[in-house]
């Protein structure tokens, strides 16, 4: 069985391992796999785009992600397993190998399956016949994934998020700290606003750090109009960042509301340098850990809310380092990139044959009809 991995988008991943072992950046889990499974790694390349792939990309996904799709529909057989880092190019490879004989088996990660198109793409296509195993970070995506294609247990798996533990973790504070700094992160469906009517009459320092790897054109952001004299906002490299959230009394993850579990990498990040974090409750990962008492949640959109959250930290900080300590703890033994790699590969080495793990398949009721789910 030989391995594959196909990237959603053009990515230096030898650069990339050289500059984690330099401690310039965290290391990127797509590389560690495609060494533990000396799989062949595949990228997008928009010179190869042809006019088919264009008039393709109408339905879904760039002309890229169909150039790649095409090139590996070509040469991929039975003897080959694919991992695909996202549905925009798992979707298109799996739609032109439908009803090949001998196609490759196939892998997707998922990140939203409420979007329409995605809906619509899995649905008409049938996709379900084609591709062996959907994988979503969220028991709640998984369980919309197996009413609306009636999966059984065994073609959709959750798995755990992760970050870096090598990199993201605890360390020593910058001298020279005048006042208490608020962390904050991220571009995705993040609420800044909130952020700000939070924060703009505290004695703090908001500093954010507006990057994030899932951006577009189309992210939803929300920003205030005036930034309040005590927030900044900069792009900033690995190790400063890093350092940010060192730097930082507690983080706060503010969210506008999705059903996608935005900003669960920030909370990673933030959880393994040990730090207390305040984020918007979303269904999925976040409110599950709300609920476990690992993090604090406040409603979407609640700046009174928030407010009383950060002063309580501000106020009582061996009650912070206890949060914060608790949170280390858990994402220590939940959510490193290790264990993360570990269940992915054991996912994928079971779709091509190599280790089967048979899988209880509990009764889900069905989902109504597409035209009448809500966009």
């Amino acid at each position: 069985m030989k391995y594959h991995i196909a990237l959603s988008r053009p990515f230096n991943l030898k650069k990339f391992h050289e500059d984690a072992q330099l401690d310039q950046c965290p290391r990127h889990t797509m590389w560690t796999m495609s060494q533990e499974l000396n799989a062949t790694v595949h990228q997008p390349d928009v010179e190869s785009v042809q006019w088919i792939d264009r008039a393709m990309a109408k339905m879904i996904s760039q002309p890229e992600h169909w150039a790649l799709a095409r090139a590996l529909a070509h040469k991929l057989t039975a003897n080959d397993t694919v991992f695909c880092t996202g549905e925009d190019i798992g979707f298109p490879l799996a739609i032109l190998t439908r009803f090949q004989t001998n196609r490759p088996r196939i892998t997707v990660s998922v990140m939203e399956p409420n979007r329409i198109r995605v809906r619509a793409m899995s649905q008409f296509f049938q996709l379900a016949q084609s591709i062996d195993l959907f994988i979503t970070n969220t028991q709640i995506k998984a369980d919309t994934l197996r009413r609306r294609l009636n999966l059984p247990a065994s073609q959709v798996y959750v798995l755990r998020e992760q970050t870096d533990v090598q990199f993201f973790c605890p360390g020593p504070v910058t001298p020279g700290k005048e006042r208490p700094i608020i962390a904050s992160a991220g571009l995705e469906q993040r609420d800044y606003v909130t952020l700000a009517a939070a924060t703009e009459d505290l004695d703090v320092d908001v500093k954010i750090c507006a990057v994030s790897p899932n951006a577009s054109a189309k992210t939803r952001v929300a920003f205030p109009e005036v930034m309040p004299k005590n927030m900044s906002s900069h792009p900033q490299e690995w190790r400063q960042f890093r350092q940010l959230y060192r730097n930082a009394d507690l983080v706060v993850v503010s969210l506008l509301y999705n059903t996608y579990s935005a900003g669960l990498t920030t909370l990673m990040e933030a959880m393994a340098c040990r730090r207390p974090v305040i984020i918007t409750r979303t269904p999925g990962l976040a409110e599950r850990l709300i609920d476990l008492g690992v993090v604090v949640g406040v409603a979407p959109g609640d700046a009174a809310g928030m407010k009383q959250a950060i002063q309580h930290f501000l106020q009582n900080p061996q009650l912070a380092e206890a949060q914060a300590q608790k949170g280390y703890e858990y994402l220590l033994q939940e959510h490193t990139s290790e264990r993360h790699l570990e269940d992915l590969i054991a996912q994928i080495k079971r779709v091509s044959g190599v280790s089967p793990q048979p899988m209880q398949e509990p009764e889900l009721p069905a989902l109504p009809p597409i035209l009448s789910e809500p966009g």
